[in-house]
């Protein structure tokens, strides 16, 4: 190509020195190239590796994998079986590359193939009583190993628990009756569609809350097993509850007593705790829709005192807009750090 390309150039009145410049080549190595044999003379190797098996070999491993005794066996339990019989054919590596040349590294025996689980569909919450989240955590009880359970609902797009109960025992039947309560509380019409979104727990997928659902018109929704993260807003504000500075020390003494301090919790977090994630309203502000007036007013104020003391603000002022809405496992990477930080 460059002896090509210099070649046109000098045809076209170039001097060959100054061609040669531009590409970065001296003359003599054109002139070299010019009275040399370019062809590559170099030899493949066309050797058989020493340690290569013989096709016979390899197919001795094939059949050993395959006999009745092995065929549900990987090849790091066939070596060791072949070696106490005083037999050896290959090493384990080699065994599974040749189980992988043939396509028979797929699950062996009756053992079933690893499923796949596909993350939870993106929901979407642009106002109160669209989306909810539930889940149930244990507390202490008095008597070491034993735990009483809170049963806990709320409203994604404000944070608001919107229902709860303490009982001693997990049961779908008792959180089918918590939902139908926390329905009527919120005043959903039966038409409403409300979706609920939860783990894989029993209570959660029993046969009395799906048909509750179904009566309902609630549709139910799911995270992947064992994916706590499918089901942020539950876990966060479970965390809130644990770590907030009234939470008791030692264990609750009866339900009773559980019952009474969930409640106050309840109390102050629905409308006194001002949340991040709301930019920093409470969620019953939230709910009401009271929210965009109180963060307006934190705007105008900002303003005001931007223009008093201009020299104190190097930029714009802190962004009080309203979050617009609320993302359940967003679909995009991108927003699902800003979505989970919205659940804190």
């Amino acid at each position: 190509m460059a002896i090509s390309l210099i070649g046109e150039a000098v045809s076209q009145g170039a001097r060959q020195a100054p061609a040669c410049d531009v590409l970065g080549i001296s003359v003599r190595t054109l002139q070299r190239w010019n009275t040399s044999d370019l062809e590559d003379k170099r030899k493949a190797v066309d050797k058989a590796p020493t340690n290569k098996l013989s096709e016979d070999e390899r197919e001795q491993i094939l059949e050993t994998c395959n006999q009745e005794e092995y065929r549900s066996l990987s090849p790091k339990q066939i070596v060791p079986s072949l070696a106490d019989r005083g037999i050896y054919l290959a090493s384990e590596s080699t065994f599974y590359r040749v189980l992988g040349e043939r396509d028979q590294m797929h699950s062996r025996g009756r053992m079933a193939k690893p499923t796949q689980h596909k993350k939870p569909k993106e929901l979407i919450a642009d106002g109160p009583g669209k989306v909810w989240s539930w889940d149930i955590t244990y507390l202490a009880a008095g008597i070491r190993g034993t735990f009483f359970y809170l049963y806990l609902f709320m409203d994604i797009y404000s944070r608001k628990i919107t229902g709860w109960e303490v009982y001693e025992y997990e049961s779908s039947e008792l959180a089918a009756d918590l939902l139908r309560k926390a329905r009527l509380s919120e005043n959903i019409p039966v038409g409403q569609e409300l979706i609920v979104h939860s783990d894989n727990g029993g209570p959660m997928k029993g046969a009395s809350m799906l048909a509750t659902m179904q009566k309902l018109g609630v549709v139910p929704s799911f995270s992947r097993p064992s994916v706590s993260n499918d089901n942020p807003f539950s876990e966060s504000l479970f965390k809130t509850m644990k770590y907030t500075p009234t939470y008791p020390d030692r264990p609750f003494e009866s339900v009773t007593a559980a019952r009474e301090w969930i409640k106050t919790f309840v109390r102050w977090y629905n409308g006194t705790h001002r949340h991040s994630g709301l930019k920093y309203v409470t969620p019953e502000q939230r709910h009401r829709g009271q929210d965009t007036a109180l963060l307006e007013a934190r705007s105008q104020l900002y303003l005001k005192a931007r223009e008093r003391h201009p020299e104190r603000w190097s930029g714009g002022i802190r962004d009080w807009k309203p979050v617009s809405s609320t993302t359940l496992n967003p679909s995009s990477a991108e927003t699902k750090g800003e979505k989970l930080k919205q659940a804190a």
